[in-house]
C-alpha cells in the first residue's frame, strides 16, 4: 500500500486546523506542506514553523510565502503576485504527507480559483476539521456540500474543542461522513501533550487504510 497523502482543510479560520495537522503529521511520521502561507505570528513564525515545533517532522517550503495576514488572493495582490494553480502541484516525497489548506474550503487562491478547486485537481482524500462550538452544524454541512459538488473525496471529519455530542453526531448523520474523532483543547500545548491527545481521540488506522 502506498503511503497516504492527506489534505487537511477546515470549516473556518482559527478553529485548530494547524494544531490537528501537526498532530496528524506526527502520528503518521509524515512530511508537512502548506502550499500558500499568508501572514506570520508576532514572532515571525508561519504554520510550517508551528508544525515543525509540535510534530518534530520535516516541512517543505511553501510555494508562496506571503507576509500579509489575509486571504491568499488578497495577500498575493498586495504583494504584487498572482497565485497560479499550476504552481501548486503536490511535491513528491518519501513516505506519508500532510497538506494543509488555508481557512475554509471556499477561500480564494486567486480571483478565479478556490481551495476546493485545488483539492479537486489534486484528487487526494480530505479531512475536514470542524470546531464543536455553536454554528458548526451549518458551517460543516456547507463545507461538505462544497467539497462534494467538486468531487473531492472526503476521508472524514475531525472535531476540535469540547465534546458536543449532538452536534458532532448530527453533522455526520446528515452528511454521511465518517466521524474520525475529536481533539480537545490541549494545555499545555507541547509535542508530548498533543501526541497523547491525538492518540486518545483518533484511530490512526482511519488515516492509513
Amino acid at each position: 500500500m502506498s503511503a497516504p497523502r492527506i489534505v487537511v482543510t477546515g470549516t473556518d479560520t482559527d478553529i485548530g486546523k494547524t494544531i490537528f495537522a501537526a498532530a496528524l503529521t506526527r502520528a503518521l511520521g509524515a512530511t508537512y506542506w502548506k502550499p500558500v502561507q499568508a501572514g506570520r505570528d508576532e514572532l515571525g513564525r508561519g504554520d510550517s514553523d508551528r508544525v515543525a515545533e509540535l510534530a518534530g517532522a520535516p516541512t517543505l517550503p511553501s510555494a508562496y510565502d506571503l507576509a500579509t495576514p489575509a486571504s491568499p488572493h488578497v495577500a498575493a495582490e498586495i504583494e504584487g503576485v498572482r497565485i497560479a494553480p499550476e504552481d501548486l502541484a503536490v511535491p513528491q516525497v518519501e513516505g506519508p504527507m500532510v497538506i494543509e489548506g488555508a481557512g475554509g474550503v471556499l477561500v480564494p487562491i486567486n480571483r478565479q480559483w478556490l481551495y476546493a478547486d485545488q483539492f479537486a485537481r489534486w484528487g487526494l482524500p480530505v479531512v475536514l476539521v470542524a470546531r464543536t462550538a455553536l454554528g458548526t452544524i451549518n458551517h460543516s454541512l456547507l463545507s461538505i456540500e462544497a467539497l462534494r459538488a467538486r468531487g473531492v473525496p472526503i476521508l472524514g471529519i475531525a472535531f476540535v474543542g469540547d465534546a458536543v455530542e449532538d452536534s458532532e453526531a448530527t453533522i455526520c448523520a446528515i452528511a454521511g461522513v465518517k466521524r474520525l474523532g475529536r481533539l480537545p483543547r490541549v494545555d499545555p500545548l507541547d509535542r508530548a501533550s498533543l501526541a497523547a491527545a491525538f492518540a486518545a481521540g483518533f484511530d490512526l488506522a482511519d488515516f492509513t487504510a
